[in-house]
């Protein structure tokens, strides 16, 4: 292969796979699934020259795979392909597959000479350019929390924890931050581990959760906010590809058990200057200005956001009391909670951590939501109020949250179209319709429990 039609980075990388037979060219979709292609490495190069065609659709496809008519992408436009090019330095081993392999990551255009403005990559991108108009660079980190769960469901068709390799039993109490937990599966992490590395995800923490069989596992922080991004999506291809090569499934459901803990995505945002002072620098004594501002404005963001944050049926499950989840928008300082966190760290390191997303979330989605939230903050310079101190809880009004409103919410936002364009608010709230529809015209089988004899 002519190795001058890639670029620096991945051309290096292509050079030490030498027995590399695959790639697969992976595009996000709005649920932050990977769709895309399967080729040979003799097909790579002319993907890097010409590009590749995929249907548009793809990228406002339902949780089941299906084409949302309602989005104008399907039949409306013929169900037209669009050129797809590498993301460039995203070309990486795939240590897990059978067969030497690699993975390149795509970004579509939009048939005009520009980036197709509704692929979620693109969304973060369009709130990271208001930042670069002030000289303002956001740092990210993004946390992670999953269950490792049995392949097979039981008999009732649950999900059940996976039984501990050690003892061969489920473990049925809850162990947080357990250090035998963690050597228990210090197998399947020290493989995640191996494969990180091998990709060049920055994966530094691996954390044994509030439920059993649940953990988190947390990347460093990038000031490249679309790199982090990545590097969450990746996380996960990996933690699922590990867990099945274990003959386990890794799951980032929101709630795939009603009386243990959800699953959440955090994340952690602090913003530099151009000489690289970080703005949130303060005490908690005297909260800076550009943080109490931050926190106001993704104060004002979540209710329109909220849908970005909880995508799914399943998402709204997570929101339940004394579990770790914010139930309204106050902020703090070292208080979990919150939904606006400040955690304990050094002044020079101060960030706000973000907690109302489900692991179930799509990342760069997520993140362009928090990242708009604060910056329309440091324009309106808002005031947040005083910081909860003690159980958030006990304190303020519980919001109850409903997938049908967060939709209509979302639909009408004006912040929605301002920051991320009118044309992905439609796409994407036209996708959550869809699903919203299509979940509520089954019959599940608590209605046929309450209902089939009763009434």
């Amino acid at each position: 292969m002519n190795q001058l039609a890639l670029p620096s980075e991945d051309a290096a990388t292509l050079a030490q796979l030498q027995d590399c037979e695959q790639v697969d060219l992976l595009l996000p979709d709005m649920n932050g699934l990977l769709r895309g292609k399967r080729i040979t490495r003799d097909a790579l190069e002319k993907v890097y020259r010409d590009g590749v065609c995929l249907p548009m659709s793809l990228i406002a496809t339902d949780i089941t795979g299906n084409t949302v008519e309602e989005t104008g992408l399907g039949y409306d436009i013929g169900d037209e392909d669009r050129l797809c090019r590498p993301v460039p330095g995203s070309l990486r081993p795939v240590p897990w597959q059978p067969r030497p392999s690699a993975q390149l990551l795509l970004q579509m255009e939009d048939g005009q000479g520009g980036l197709f403005a509704a692929n979620p990559r693109e969304v973060l991108r369009r709130v990271l350019d208001g930042f670069r108009d002030l000289g303002l660079t956001p740092v990210v980190a993004v946390e992670l929390e999953f269950y490792l769960l049995d392949a097979a469901l039981d008999a009732q068709g649950r999900p059940q924890v996976a039984r501990n390799p050690a003892t061969g039993e489920r473990n049925q109490s809850t162990q947080v931050y357990y250090i035998q937990d963690l050597d228990d599966y210090r197998a399947f992490t020290d493989e995640v581990s191996a494969a990180c590395r091998a990709q060049g995800i920055p994966a530094d923490t691996a954390v044994a959760e509030y439920a059993p069989g649940q953990f988190e596992i947390n990347l460093k922080h990038r000031a490249d906010a679309l790199q982090a991004c990545d590097d969450a999506l990746m996380l996960k291809r990996v933690i699922k590809a590990v867990a099945a090569r274990r003959g386990l499934m890794a799951s980032f459901m929101a709630k795939p058990f009603a009386d243990q803990a959800g699953s959440g995505a955090h994340v952690h945002v602090s913003l530099l200057d151009r000489e690289g002072r970080n703005l949130f620098a303060c005490t908690p004594e005297a909260p800076a200005d550009a943080l109490r501002h931050a926190v106001a404005g993704l104060q004002r963001a979540s209710r329109d956001c909220m849908l970005m944050f909880a995508p799914h049926a399943n998402s709204y499950r997570r929101f339940v009391l004394n579990a770790f989840v914010p139930l309204n928008d106050a902020w703090g300082f070292n208080n979990r909670t919150v939904a606006m966190r400040v955690p304990h760290s050094d002044p020079a390191n101060l960030r706000i951590e973000h907690r109302i997303a489900g692991a179930d979330a799509n990342p760069y989605l997520v993140t362009a939501a928090v990242l708009a939230g604060i910056l329309q903050g440091l324009r309106d310079k808002g005031d947040p109020g005083p910081p909860t101190v003690g159980n958030a809880y006990e304190q303020g009004e519980h919001r109850e949250l409903f997938w049908r409103d967060t939709l209509r919410d979302f639909l009408a936002s004006e912040f929605v179209a301002s920051h991320f364009g009118e044309q992905f608010r439609h796409i994407y709230g036209q996708q959550k319709l869809k699903e919203l529809r299509s979940f509520h015209r089954e019959v599940t089988t608590l209605e046929v429990d309450w209902y089939l004899r009763q009434v």
